[in-house]
């Protein structure tokens, strides 16, 4: 098993949470409002992380494209 400890998450070098262990996975936990959506959900690395918030600022950004 591998010791997990809390972790700083940045994404385009802006810190916007941090994981937490928490029953064998990762607690994200939101410091920035525009991850919020992701506060609390759980996952297995840290990598997985950062896909989520790569998915959700991409669909927020396109969201604001077609609006405009």
């Amino acid at each position: 098993m591998i010791a997990m400890a809390k972790q700083v998450i940045e994404y385009a070098g802006v810190p916007v949470g941090i994981v937490v262990p928490d029953k064998d996975q990762l607690r994200f936990i939101a410091v920035k409002f525009h991850v919020h959506d992701l506060d609390g959900q759980h996952f297995a690395a840290p990598s997985d992380v950062l896909r989520a918030i790569h998915k959700l600022m991409s669909a927020s950004q396109a969201g604001i494209h077609r609006a405009a």
